[in-house]
């Protein structure tokens, strides 16, 4: 028992070295949780310490498989695992008692509302704790310790607090499998005095988890396809929209078979932006009402639309003035189909609806011709002047130039979601934003998470200032961990998405240093490269370096720019989620 005493024990953490479990304690609760992240594809857990969860600790870092990368503070860990989750399909990170968990919290709303996978890990009371009527540090000092619980039953599928070692392996397993079943985040509270104890339900390495696929309904699935079938092959000039709940159905193959067997126009939802393929011969650009892509019009004057996968909330909807209507559309949910005003069809799976509709459609490309007619190329921005002041859309000129498979884009909440909705992808280029929840300050943390997922790809992060302002620190864990994004920071001295859906003061933001304070972090250790560009000349130069001889650092590239230089697609979306924030109260 020398190393539960020890690992157990309330000594201060710089007092004693850290315990490595070695063959006294393989069959622990510590171990038997890193072993089961690594096993599910978490080989990156963001932390911040704290002094409920440092014994855990020591059991992650001493498995080979994991590397702990601590942050600086727990809503950028939060992030980084949402990050990460969209690379590798599930991401973890672990903080401490209530003050860490709601810390983190916002960042696990976040990944709830997109659909992602994130193990959160709270290091909790010690067990003997509990029951009592103890007041411990890190609550609101009153003896019951469920504060914290009760705030991520809201945000999670699962919740699992371990205080008992002879439920512990039950506890961990379901709830780790419960999110990846579900793909929502899970919550988990392990007792600091629990993680180093052997237990004999730990005493093997653990049994692989067999996660029974998802079977369709066999009678709804052929009822659902006939319905569907006889809808589409009767309308004149059908189209397929793509999304996001493409991912949490894993339907994107499927998907694929669907749009090369009916020769349907295929568009994509802002929202579902990187999960179709924008090199298909089919692909028109994003639906997104009054500011698509230019010629998906094409979309609402259609006579039949099949929406795979769709999320329709304000904001996709440019305050809900979409020119849809139900009756022309199918509706294709993960596990559920809805064929117009008519029959709903439950349990039937949305890969295996698509794979099955792609052999009963009568290929159908009016809709397509009707599209290459009216189609002309879009615009190039109108060439600098020399010397002249740095255009918005002359940045995201140079951007796109910079795509390839070997990159991905993340996108900042803001005028950011526009103009990279504007970027064409190649083939395997990534595409990351959160467009659900819409929480500005997401993308520092999901850069550092997805480039940690993605090491074989260039994460290229477009940020604005004001974003930038709420979790800047985490440049610093960028650094730490080696990383090679470029980071453009677009500086127009506020938040500008704000601004033209309501202006005001508040808008407006003190301005930094920006490289200045990169640089500060930077502070001679590891590789980090900063620049800052005003004209098109230097932004050429800037670009040149980053992608060549500092290929291998973290570049970060403060972009000035005008502060009324903006997207016209920001213009009209901010006036028509103005106007329906704006609607007066429904007469009583």
């Amino acid at each position: 028992m020398e190393a539960a005493n020890h690992l157990g024990s309330t000594a201060h953490p710089s007092s004693t070295p850290a315990r490595v479990p070695g063959s006294a304690s393989t069959g622990t609760l510590g171990r038997h949780l890193a072993r089961r992240l690594v096993e599910i594809g978490v080989s990156d857990v963001f932390s911040v310490p704290g002094d409920f969860n440092l014994t855990l600790l020591d059991h992650l870092i001493a498995e080979p498989g994991l590397n702990l990368i601590g942050c600086c503070n727990e809503l950028n860990a939060g992030y980084a695992a949402d990050g990460y989750a969209r690379s590798r399909g599930v991401g973890a990170c672990v903080v401490t008692f209530t003050v860490g968990g709601l810390s983190v919290i916002n960042a696990i709303a976040g990944a709830y509302s997109e659909n992602l996978p994130v193990i959160c890990i709270v290091g909790g009371p010690n067990s003997n704790d509990y029951g009592t009527n103890r007041l411990l540090h890190h609550t609101i000092g009153l003896p019951d310790f469920s504060q914290e619980l009760r705030c991520f039953q809201a945000v999670t599928c699962i919740q699992a607090v371990v205080n008992n070692l002879d439920d512990a392996h039950e506890q961990i397993d379901t709830a780790i499998s419960t999110a990846l079943k579900e793909s929502k985040p899970a919550y988990i509270s392990i007792s600091c005095n629990l993680p180093g104890i052997p237990h004999p339900t730990f005493t093997r390495e653990p049994v692989p988890f067999l996660l029974a696929p998802n079977v369709s309904n066999q009678l709804g699935l052929e009822a659902a396809v006939e319905a569907a079938a006889a809808f589409l092959n009767k309308a004149v000039k059908p189209v397929i929209v793509g999304g996001p709940k493409l991912r949490v159905a894993k339907a994107q193959k499927a998907f694929l078979e669907l749009a090369d067997a009916s020769g349907y126009p295929v568009a994509v939802m802002p929202s579902g932006k990187g999960l179709v393929p924008e090199h298909h011969p089919h692909f028109i650009g994003t639906y997104w009402g009054a500011v698509s892509t230019g010629f998906c019009g094409v979309v609402e004057s259609s006579d039949a639309y099949v929406f795979v996968g769709p999320i329709f909330n304000d904001y996709s909807s440019v305050g809900y003035s979409l020119l849809i209507k139900k009756e022309k559309a199918i509706k294709v949910q993960p596990n559920r189909v809805t064929v117009g005003n008519g029959p709903s069809f439950g349990w039937v799976f949305m890969a295996d609806f698509l794979s099955a509709l792609a052999k009963k459609l009568k290929k159908n490309s009016t809709a397509m011709e009707n599209y290459r007619r009216i189609f002309v190329p879009p615009g190039v921005p109108l060439k600098s002047e020399k010397d002249e002041p740095l255009r918005v859309n002359i940045l995201f000129k140079h951007i796109q130039q910079m795509l390839s498979g070997e990159t991905a884009v993340i996108a900042e909440t803001g005028d950011s979601w526009f103009n990279c909705q504007k970027l064409h992808l190649p083939e395997n280029c990534g595409y990351e934003f959160q467009m659900q929840y819409g929480s500005i300050g997401w993308s520092v943390g999901a850069t550092l998470g997805y480039a940690q997922a993605a090491p074989n790809k260039r994460v290229i992060a477009c940020i604005g200032d004001g974003s930038f302002q709420v979790t800047a620190q985490d440049i610093s864990t960028m650094i730490r961990s080696g990383q090679r994004s470029i980071i453009f920071l677009i500086n127009n001295g506020g938040y500008t998405i704000e601004v033209e859906i309501h202006d005001g003061p508040y808008n407006v933001i003190k301005n930094w240093d920006y490289t200045g304070l990169v640089n500060a972090i930077h502070n001679g250790e590891g590789k980090c490269w900063t620049a800052k560009v005003r004209t098109e000349d230097e932004l050429t130069e800037a670009i040149a370096t980053a992608t060549g001889e500092q290929k291998d650092s973290l570049c970060f590239v403060e972009v000035l720019v005008h502060k009324d230089d903006t997207s016209k697609e920001l213009l009209e979306w901010g006036s028509r989620v103005c106007s329906a924030n704006c609607r007066p109260p429904n007469p009583q």
